[in-house]
C-alpha cells in the first residue's frame, strides 16, 4: 500500500467547474486516467464507474475521470453516457505528467505517446493509498470499489 501525499492539482471540469484536488479532501477520491473520449475501452471503463457510482457514494467516495480531450469533448461524452461524475481536461498533460501516466504505446504498429490507463485512490486526508497502472478494463471498477470497501473496514 502506498502512503504518500497525492500530488495536488487544479483542472477545468465538465459543468463549467474547476476541480481542485485539495478542495475535495474529506472524501475518498478515485481519479481514473483514460486515453480518449468515445473509444471502446474508455467507454466501457466509464460505464463501469457510472454503474457502480451509488456504491462509491455510499463509501463517501467521489470519482473523476481525466484525459487530454477538450471540455467540449468531455461534455459530449459525459452526456452520451449519462455519467454522474465530472470529467477533467488535461490538454497540456500537466497532471498526466504529475501522476506519471504518459507512456510510449504501440498503435497499429506505430509508437505514439499517450495516457496509460491508470487509477489512483486518494483518501480523505489527501494521502495516495493505491494506484493501478496498465489497467485492464473488465471488472476494474469493481476491483477499486472492493479495495475502498476493505479500506473503510480497517
Amino acid at each position: 500500500m502506498i502512503l504518500k501525499p497525492a500530488p495536488d492539482f487544479e483542472l477545468k471540469a465538465t459543468g463549467e467547474k474547476t476541480f481542485h484536488l485539495s478542495a475535495s479532501f474529506g472524501k475518498n477520491i478515485v481519479i481514473y486516467f483514460y486515453p480518449k473520449d468515445d473509444t471502446p475501452g474508455c467507454t466501457d471503463e466509464s460505464l463501469q464507474f457510472r454503474d457502480l457510482y451509488s456504491k462509491f457514494k455510499d463509501l463517501d467516495c467521489e470519482i473523476v475521470g481525466i484525459s487530454r480531450d477538450s471540455i467540449k469533448s468531455h461534455e459530449n461524452f459525459k452526456e452520451k453516457l449519462s455519467l454522474p461524475f465530472d470529467l477533467l481536461s488535461d490538454t497540456d498533460e500537466v497532471v498526466c505528467e504529475l501522476y506519471g501516466v504518459m507512456k510510449m504505446k504501440n498503435m497499429y504498429g506505430k509508437q505514439v505517446r499517450g495516457i496509460e490507463r491508470s487509477t489512483f485512490l486518494v483518501d480523505t486526508k489527501g494521502i495516495l493509498r493505491k494506484e493501478w497502472r496498465g489497467v485492464k478494463v473488465p471488472s476494474h471498477a469493481e476491483e477499486v470499489l472492493s479495495f475502498i470497501s476493505e479500506l473503510e473496514k480497517s
